[in-house]
């Protein structure tokens, strides 16, 4: 058994054991369809959330991907899905008619409320995401959690986004002081925010650090009631030049370096993402030591 990477796939690392491995469960016997295959690799590698539970869900998002880049071969899957719908844009995401605030004092107290799947306000969160961030709308991957955010009288601000961090993310690791056994214990206690959109005619000072203070508040509580793990750090990342973090470092984030180009999901060392800052927020005050135990 060695622990060459063979390759790496939405942030891990696989090993050329845990690829004979995947290959093996593949080739039977017994014969396994999609679903157990992702549940017996994970159980076979250890490959479990901070709850306990297998990452199943994940396995089978990244075993796709291995299929698609020729690297294993699936067995057919039981059932075909219908073709995503294109997203269409309607009028509720439309900019406001009338003038909209631009001051702190006329939308506060401002509201942070989570956004749930297959809801109306869901919806809306994807739509404006799509229609209005730089990035689109992608689906979150693994542990997530989405915010809309309102005025007080219910008009809309902005809209975030928080899912599991990068897995391997190098100065970030040196500034955390992590090695390779310490980043894999305790990955789940870092969160990626890979969306926050004020909506573009939303032009008020100071709301962006506003916000980003009441997300230090509000979201260890909801990850930990959702996911049994309390986050201590947040990252997330700025794509230069295009934009200048102003809005972090105003929020106390610090500054730990750049990306390299290749992205999240570069899987072939193509290096061809654009390079974006990287920026860490504690918390608490004790997060160096609890992510270093």
């Amino acid at each position: 058994m060695t622990d060459r990477i063979e390759c790496r796939y939405h942030g891990r690392d696989f090993t050329s054991a845990e690829m004979a491995l995947l290959r093996e469960l593949i080739a039977g016997p017994p014969a396994l369809n999609r679903h157990l295959l992702s549940k017996e690799f994970c159980r076979r590698i250890g490959w479990y959330k901070a709850d306990g539970g297998l990452k199943d869900m994940m396995a089978r998002v990244v075993m796709l991907a291995m299929h698609k880049d020729g690297r294993i071969e699936l067995p057919p899957p039981k059932r075909t899905r219908p073709p995503r719908r294109p997203m269409t844009f309607g009028p509720d995401t439309e900019a406001p008619l009338l003038p909209p605030p631009t001051t702190l004092d006329e939308v506060r107290p401002v509201s942070l409320r989570p956004v749930v799947r297959d809801t109306r306000e869901g919806k809306l969160w994807n739509e404006y995401v799509a229609r209005y961030h730089y990035l689109g709308y992608t689906t979150l991957v693994g542990a997530q959690m989405r915010y809309a955010v309102h005025a007080n009288d219910g008009t809309p601000l902005a809209m975030l986004g928080f899912s599991t961090a990068a897995w391997r993310l190098a100065p970030r690791d040196r500034f955390i002081g992590w090695t390779p056994e310490l980043r894999e214990k305790n990955l789940p206690l870092v969160i990626d925010n890979p969306r926050f959109l004020i909506l573009p005619w939303i032009h008020i000072p100071n709301l962006g650090s506003h916000i980003l203070a009441l997300v230090r508040q509000r979201l260890p509580g909801d990850w930990t009631e959702r996911y049994n793990t309390t986050p201590v750090l947040i990252e997330t990342f700025v794509e230069t030049p295009r934009y200048t973090g102003a809005v972090y470092r105003a929020s106390g984030w610090t500054h730990v370096g750049a990306t390299q180009g290749r992205g999240r999901y570069d899987t072939k060392n193509r290096y061809d993402k654009p390079k974006k800052d990287i920026w860490l927020r504690p918390l608490r005050k004790d997060w160096k030591r609890i992510l270093n135990r």
